[in-house]
């Protein structure tokens, strides 16, 4: 890990730059670049530009953990209700949740009872609603979570992170039920005895895990879901999935609001199917910095910011 990501991932952690950060003029333009705005009509107004390009999104509330400001039925009813947003604007958009803002962190069954009721009213509009992964201590427990979901309710997806040595056989284990996952690299400080610290050992862990999905879903074990900004797995993966037969739709393609837009563009022009993850909230200091980590080169956009 370099030291400028080894920097950004600590800072991610740290309170107090995350008060004086959030309180800055400068610090909020910046972060404008990856975030439309702090509220829930900000991230659906950006959906709606997205989708006469035949992209389709993905919306989620920024902020891991309960803090006293929230609880957990709070959280439940403010997703309920961005749900029905989405059918009132008529948006092809889904909704992805942290486990840790609804109770995770309490017991998994706590969690599972105030997600349920989102996953149902997602799946009433044939939506999937996706469960996203935090950091390594929460893998056991997010798994469980997934599966007790699951088996209420097929239209439930979940997050798995490339960097962690377990992931293969977390993969193995869910390929028993026909998941639906998101890949993606991973973006929390972790420890070398749990996460690969070398970027290249990362890549390849990735391009094998998702060879492993595009052939399970080949025989519809599987729906594969690309979280990815490297242009290189993407094509690899693409033309894996033409080898296989695994059609345009049968897969999908995910990327973060503001990161390789002309891409998107382009991918869903040529009939891949391409969702864009809009993120918004107040508590957006942990995720950008997690965002600047993995590309330290951004953290001179912000310097630039602070001078406009």
């Amino acid at each position: 890990m370099s030291l400028a990501r080894n920097a950004l991932l600590r800072a991610s952690k740290s309170q107090w730059l995350a008060s004086q950060m959030t309180q800055r003029a400068f610090a909020r333009r910046a972060v404008k670049r990856f975030m439309p705005g702090e509220k829930l009509s900000d991230a659906l107004d950006a959906a709606q530009t997205l989708s006469p390009a035949r992209i389709g999104t993905i919306i989620t509330r920024l902020g891991e953990t309960l803090t006293g400001e929230r609880n957990t039925d709070e959280v439940r009813d403010h997703y309920l209700s961005a749900l029905g947003e989405i059918v009132r604007r008529k948006l092809p958009t889904q909704v992805s949740v942290k486990p840790t803002q609804l109770g995770l962190d309490l017991s998994v069954d706590e969690c599972v009872r105030q997600i349920a009721p989102i996953a149902a009213a997602a799946a009433a509009e044939g939506q999937l609603l996706w469960i996203d992964m935090e950091d390594s201590s929460y893998v056991d427990r997010t798994l469980e979570l997934y599966e007790k979901l699951k088996a209420a309710n097929d239209k439930v997806g979940l997050c798995l992170q490339s960097y962690l040595f377990r992931t293969p056989k977390d993969l193995q284990r869910l390929l028993a039920i026909k998941p639906a996952i998101r890949m993606v690299k991973g973006a929390y400080a972790e420890p070398a005895s749990v996460a690969f610290p070398a970027k290249s050992d990362t890549d390849a862990q990735y391009l094998s895990l998702g060879v492993t999905l595009l052939e399970a879903a080949k025989q519809g074990g599987a729906f594969p879901v690309f979280g990815t900004h490297d242009m290189s797995l993407i094509q690899q993966l693409v033309a894996k999935a033409a080898e296989l037969g695994v059609a345009p739709g049968k897969f999908e393609i995910h990327m973060l609001y503001g990161i390789r837009s002309a891409e998107q563009r382009a991918l869903a022009a040529q009939g891949h199917a391409v969702r864009c993850l809009i993120s918004y909230g107040n508590n957006w200091f942990p995720w950008y910095m997690r965002r600047l980590a993995e590309r330290p080169a951004n953290v001179w956009f912000v310097v630039r910011s602070a001078f406009m």
